[in-house]
């Protein structure tokens, strides 16, 4: 995630769009694109900056449990901007990273429940549909 980003390989690609998907599991998930990289919000709070530059796939989470742990990984940092003292950690996986998808697929799900609204939260442990927890605007009609 470089300001002077190249153009991702497939293989980035292909992760780049399996943790954005992921993602969108989460109720009320949507997609920004301030800074030209991929901000996945919740109900207007991010909780995934994501991007690829290259053969490299760089997302910052928060991580209010498992910072501690995921700062011990070399392929980690804390995100810059001052983020890293309130929990924010980046991550950086690129061609030779050995990492299982599913621990960065958990730190997206740590990050979801982090800036969600709690009652958000609380409906997806009790398998509410996310349909069912669509926030309403005036004259009725939920918001996309």
């Amino acid at each position: 995630m470089s300001h002077a980003a190249r153009k991702p390989t497939a293989a980035a690609r292909r992760l780049q769009d399996a943790l954005r998907a992921h993602a969108f599991t989460f109720p009320e998930t949507h997609e920004d694109h301030p800074w030209g990289e991929i901000a996945l919000k919740v109900r207007g709070k991010v909780f995934v900056f994501l991007g690829a530059d290259g053969d490299s796939v760089g997302f910052s989470v928060k991580l209010p449990q498992s910072a501690d742990a995921a700062l011990s990984l070399p392929f980690t940092e804390p995100t810059a901007y001052g983020l890293g003292k309130s929990g924010w950690v980046s991550v950086h996986v690129g061609p030779r990273t050995k990492v299982p998808r599913e621990l960065l697929e958990a730190w997206i799900d740590e990050s979801w429940a982090a800036v969600a609204p709690k009652t958000l939260v609380k409906a997806r442990a009790a398998g509410v549909p996310a349909s069912a927890t669509s926030v309403r605007r005036r004259g009725g009609r939920a918001r996309a």
